[in-house]
């Protein structure tokens, strides 16, 4: 079995822990220094020695990697002992000489995705098929005697009770992307100015397993195969204008009724063990803002032109995956700052979070949190660490969908 050493910034550590679990998937061994390292062992010596033993390098090019002297040295080795040499260029930044002569491959955002079988191909491995994935404006029309399917192709790729891999689309459209098992750091440090005290301690919160989070908010359109269903009338007036914009005027009740519909309908291309549902508080804060405790999907410094929040002055929805790729969140979601409210599994209790201690009860009476912030918000509530409950208007909520284990 090859093995491939991924050589990075740790700040892309979030990006490199899908990158590796993607690439096991597809038949590697993969190295990479927090993964394999053990304490006390000299770590210098570890690395060149993993680097020898490694058929490929993969280097993940961002700013920080490139400012690296680590990566730099990593790189240096490696065309020394005349390993190939494969660059994904993750985020935007100054390729130096030392790439020179190597064709990097684009893995920005969505583009990872799209290019996924570019990366096996130069590791010599068979590709896995192309990666069909529907964007929300190219969803079918409906009629009422279609209301319970859509007669678009089967993707290439969908959650079947096979092995998952990144990205599963189910035959909906709704596209998912995989959020590791493993610790993150949730909530807001005390000496950070933006939070509230609802959002302290920050602490860290182990989610023990894979989960795969929507990629998008719920569109009108999705949701018009619900309303058709059951015969009621859609929340959204003129919805037909805003297909691929987020539904809202949607309680929380409403969110979960729709969840129990969409797994009635879809339950055969679910795996064993997983179900269609709101997220909790948890697992929606960690696909925003992956494993570092990063305030925005993007990084630490607001950006408007990265998502739909008063300061950019939309005035109200958007389409989903307009600001993609440059506001999506480590793990490929889009839209998890700004544009509507979303809906959380969650009772809004205090910090620590603690899923067992009855906040993830659906059958609790008290308010749910809500997260993400909406186009009439400000910067300091587009955070991912902001938490909010239902005293918001119906008019900015709305929510999205996790494929997760049945919580207890």
């Amino acid at each position: 079995m090859p093995q491939v050493f991924i050589s990075y910034s740790r700040k892309d550590l979030t990006f490199v822990e899908r990158l590796a679990a993607d690439l096991k998937d597809s038949g590697f061994e993969v190295w990479y220094d927090l993964s394999n390292l053990e304490g006390g062992a000299r770590w210098n010596r570890v690395i060149e020695q993993a680097i020898e033993d490694s058929q490929y390098m993969v280097v993940v090019l961002s700013p920080d990697a490139v400012a690296s002297e680590w990566v730099d040295d990593e790189v240096g080795y490696a065309k020394r002992l005349k390993k190939k040499i494969v660059p994904l260029y993750y985020l935007p930044c100054k390729i130096g000489m030392v790439y020179v002569n190597l064709n990097y491959i684009d893995a920005q955002g969505r583009k990872y995705i799209d290019n996924f079988n570019q990366i096996l191909r130069a590791l010599n491995a068979p590709p896995v098929g192309r990666v069909s994935k529907p964007t929300p404006s190219a969803q079918p029309k409906q009629s009422q005697a279609e209301s319970l399917t859509y007669e678009t192709p089967k993707p290439a790729r969908t959650i079947t009770n096979q092995p998952i891999t990144n990205p599963p689309t189910l035959s909906n459209g709704m596209e998912f992307m995989r959020v590791p098992a493993g610790k993150f750091l949730m909530g807001s440090r005390d000496d950070n100015k933006l939070a509230y005290d609802d959002e302290k301690p920050q602490h860290t919160v182990d989610i023990p397993y894979d989960y795969w989070m929507a990629r998008y908010p719920v569109t009108n359109e999705l949701y018009n195969a619900y309303v058709l269903s059951k015969g009621i009338k859609h929340p959204v007036d003129g919805w037909e204008k805003k297909k691929d914009h987020p539904v809202v005027y949607v309680s929380w009740k409403d969110a979960m009724t729709y969840c129990q519909w969409l797994n009635s309908l879809l339950k055969g291309e679910l795996p064993a063990g997983l179900v269609l549902r709101l997220p909790t508080e948890a697992e929606w804060e960690k696909a925003a803002r992956g494993t570092d405790g990063r305030e925005y999907p993007w990084g630490n410094q607001f950006d408007k032109n990265k998502c739909n929040t008063y300061e950019g002055g939309k005035g109200g929805t958007t389409p989903v995956g307009l600001y993609s790729s440059q506001g999506d969140s480590p793990c490929g979601c889009a839209d998890m700052s700004g544009n509507v409210w979303e809906w959380t599994h969650s009772l809004y209790k205090p910090y620590p979070y603690q899923v067992n201690d009855g906040r993830e009860d659906e059958k609790a009476s008290g308010a749910r949190a809500l997260r993400g912030g909406s186009f009439i918000d400000y910067v300091r509530n587009a955070r991912c660490a902001y938490r909010n409950f239902n005293v918001i208007p119906y008019d900015f909520r709305g929510f999205r969908v996790v494929a997760s284990p049945v919580l207890s």
